[in-house]
């Protein structure tokens, strides 16, 4: 187990994978428009548990991850809905926000115990 695990506990990989998610999060707003694009998804709680299982980065990604489907289709073939995706982001912003200022939090009173305060 590396001694950041030790440290910051499931709240390093927590943060890691939020931070993959906003990527793919902005990668479906932006190609939006782009016809034939399949919105894609990751689903956070099946990483979490897989992270916990010891497997890589790349296996939980490409195991936690999949393609959306649409509640209505286009005729071009995109299932990014611009609403959906723009309210997950949003909700998975505030959550990575979240995870840091706990992270913050923690190096705080690491750097103060090592101080002696």
């Amino acid at each position: 187990m590396p001694v950041t695990d030790k440290i910051f506990g499931i709240h390093g990989t927590a943060l890691s994978l939020r931070s993959q998610r906003l990527n793919m999060l902005a990668s479906n707003i932006a190609n939006a428009g782009t016809p034939g694009y399949k919105a894609r998804d990751l689903d956070f709680e099946k990483a979490m548990a897989m992270s916990g299982e010891g497997k890589s980065m790349h296996q939980v990604m490409s195991n936690a991850s999949g393609y959306r489907t649409p509640l209505q289709p286009s005729m071009d073939g995109n299932t990014v809905e611009l609403s959906t995706e723009q309210t997950l982001f949003a909700e998975n912003a505030v959550q990575y926000r979240t995870t840091l200022s706990f992270l913050e939090s923690r190096v705080m009173g690491i750097k103060r115990a090592l101080k002696g305060e």
